[in-house]
C-alpha cells in the first residue's frame, strides 16, 4: 500500500512537471505572438540579427573574421534607414526559431526562406530574393542528372531549405541516393570541404550559395544540375508575430532602398544578376 502511494505520488509530481513545462513554452509563444518590442528595439538602438556565419554569399567570415555578404550589406542598408546599428548573433541555424521567440535575436536575416510551415510560426517581410535548390557536383563527376547520383553520397545542411526539399519531394533526387539518406551538415562549408575532397559526391543547397562557390571560390571546378528542378525559394525577413511595429518598418525600408537603387547594387555585387525585385506587402 505504501509503494502505491509512493508511485501515485511520483506520477502526480511528473505530470504537474509536465504541464509547467508546457504552460512555461505556451506563454513564451503567447508573448511573442502578442507584444511588440519596436520601442524596446529603438531605445537599445540596435536590431539583433540571426544568422548562420557561414552561409556563403549571405552571410559569412573573411579570414579576418569579419562578417560580410549579401544580407549584411541589406541589413545595415535598412538599419540606417531606420536609424538602428544592426548587431550580428551566430546561431544554431537548426534552432533559429527558438532563438527568435526566446527574445535572443530580432529577426532572422540569413537567407531565410519564406515558406507555409514557418508562417504558422513566424512573421515575414517582403520578399526580396527568389532562388531555387540546386545539385552542386564535380565538374570530373561524370554526373549531369538527378538520376546520375544513384548510389553516391548527397551533403545537405540541417534545418535548411535544401532538407526540407530534398524530403518533400522525395522521388526527385532522394530516390537515387546512397541507402535514400544524405549526410547531414551543420553547414555549407563543411559538406562543400567534404565534396571537395571527394568523401561526397553531390550538395544539395541553395542556388544562390551554389552559384557563388561555384562562380567565386573554385572557379570551374564544379556545376550546377537541376536549377529550375525544385519549387523555387522566396526568401525575407522573420519576426516574432507580435512585432507588427517592426515588420512595417523593414517593409518599409526595403521599398526605399528599392526605389534609390540600393537594393539593385546588393543584386550586382553578391549574385551578379541586373535586379531589384521586391515582393508585395502582405
Amino acid at each position: 500500500m505504501k509503494k502505491m502511494k509512493q508511485f501515485l505520488t511520483l506520477l502526480c509530481l511528473g505530470i504537474v512537471g509536465v504541464l509547467l513545462v508546457g504552460c512555461q513554452k505556451q506563454s513564451v509563444t503567447q508573448k511573442a505572438n502578442a507584444q511588440d518590442t519596436w520601442a524596446k528595439i529603438k531605445k537599445r538602438g540596435t536590431l539583433l540579427i540571426g544568422v548562420d556565419d557561414s552561409f556563403v554569399p549571405m552571410d559569412f567570415r573573411q579570414k579576418n573574421g569579419q562578417l560580410v555578404g549579401y544580407d549584411v550589406d541589406l541589413t545595415k542598408a535598412v538599419c540606417k534607414k531606420l536609424g538602428l546599428k544592426a548587431e550580428f548573433q551566430s546561431i544554431d541555424w537548426s534552432m533559429k526559431e527558438t532563438e527568435l521567440r526566446n527574445g535572443t535575436i530580432d529577426v532572422i536575416w540569413n537567407g531565410y526562406t519564406r515558406t507555409k510551415a514557418r508562417a504558422k510560426k513566424v512573421a515575414f517581410s517582403r520578399v526580396y530574393e527568389r532562388s531555387g535548390q540546386a545539385l552542386v557536383v564535380r565538374k570530373d563527376s561524370g554526373i549531369n542528372k538527378f538520376s546520375d547520383m544513384k548510389g553516391k553520397t548527397l551533403g545537405v545542411q540541417q534545418g535548411s531549405t535544401a532538407y526540407t526539399d530534398l524530403l518533400k519531394y522525395p522521388k526527385l533526387l532522394k530516390q537515387y541516393i546512397k541507402n535514400g539518406t544524405p549526410i547531414i551538415y551543420n553547414d555549407n562549408n563543411s559538406s562543400f570541404l567534404d565534396l571537395k575532397a571527394g568523401r561526397i559526391q553531390g550538395v544539395l543547397t541553395g542556388s544562390v550559395y551554389a552559384g557563388y562557390y561555384a562562380t567565386h571560390l573554385d572557379k570551374n571546378k564544379y556545376k550546377l544540375i537541376g536549377l529550375d528542378v525544385f519549387p523555387s525559394d522566396q526568401v525575407a525577413v522573420g519576426m516574432r508575430k507580435g512585432d507588427r511595429t517592426l515588420l512595417k518598418k523593414i517593409n518599409w525600408a526595403l521599398g526605399e532602398l528599392q526605389k534609390d537603387g540600393t537594393l539593385r547594387k546588393i543584386n550586382q555585387k553578391w549574385l551578379g544578376i541586373n535586379d531589384d525585385y521586391l515582393g508585395p506587402v502582405d
